[in-house]
């Protein structure tokens, strides 16, 4: 499952995304081509992991993929907690940002911990990861919850978790949308992405379709999240083993983007 180029990296490409990021502040909005405006969070997605966040890490089983980690509090966090994990994110201001927050690797056997990637294309470990974060309005990535949710599938072992945060609402929603970081921004401003709004009904409904069960469903510090476990292996499978994602992590190099590794 591919998504189209444009929407693959149009973070990447919006300016006043990578200039928030860099200096930790907003503000900073997705526009809607009507208008509309969201705000998003930098402050929050800058700072440490809260407590909100730590209590949703806690729930992470083996090793985890970070899918639009941002600036990387999440990353940060779990590789403090000694887990394997890496972050993915097509903004290579958002990739820097993770990489300079996290302590050295004890080892080669560590790996790269951030990759600037989509996740539509080639990615390390792919079907053995235990746990695939979607946090922060992650869910919208693509603009088709459907295409995502069969691609994280992909990415998981069989039986292997995903735990996406949802909105506060009962919303299914597909968007042309644009990141800026003015009011009265207009279309012209900007690089115009697909994006998906979704309150949790409406992600289990699309989980459903793909072939997910729910796990879970909490609220926590004003935030929704969904916990759904992709089809269980039978069991005479071979479980997986954390050791091959390392592996697949120095091994695999992407075309086009540049992997960037812990120093």
């Amino acid at each position: 499952m591919s998504a189209p180029p444009a929407a693959r990296h149009a973070w990447a490409a919006a300016d006043p995304y990578a200039a928030a990021l860099r200096t930790g502040r907003g503000p900073l909005f997705l526009r809607r081509a009507d208008g509309w405006l969201l705000p998003l969070e930098v402050e929050r997605w800058c700072a440490r992991a809260d407590a909100t966040d730590r209590a949703v890490l806690d729930r992470c089983e083996g090793a985890v993929l970070d899918v639009g980690c941002g600036p990387g509090r999440l990353v940060v966090e779990l590789a403090a907690r000694g887990r394997t994990v890496l972050g993915i994110d097509v903004s290579e201001a958002a990739v820097a940002r993770t990489v300079g927050r996290l302590a050295p690797p004890a080892s080669e056997e560590d790996g790269a911990r951030a990759l600037r990637r989509s996740v539509f294309e080639p990615l390390p470990g792919e079907g053995r990861w235990d746990t695939v974060l979607l946090m922060d309005g992650n869910v919208g990535i693509g603009g088709n919850p459907q295409a995502l949710l069969e691609r994280v599938a992909g990415l998981l072992r069989p039986g292997g978790l995903l735990i996406a945060e949802t909105l506060p609402v009962n919303v299914d929603e597909r968007a042309e949308v644009q990141v800026v970081d003015v009011v009265g921004a207009s279309p012209a401003d900007g690089v115009l992405f697909s994006w998906a709004r979704l309150g949790t009904p409406a992600l289990l409904r699309h989980g459903r379709r793909a072939g997910w069960r729910r796990a879970a469903q909490w609220e926590a510090g004003g935030r929704c999240f969904a916990a759904l476990r992709t089809r269980s292996a039978s069991s005479s499978a071979e479980p997986p083993k954390s050791a091959a994602v390392i592996s697949s992590q120095r091994a695999r190099k992407p075309s086009g983007d540049s992997p960037v590794a812990v120093r």
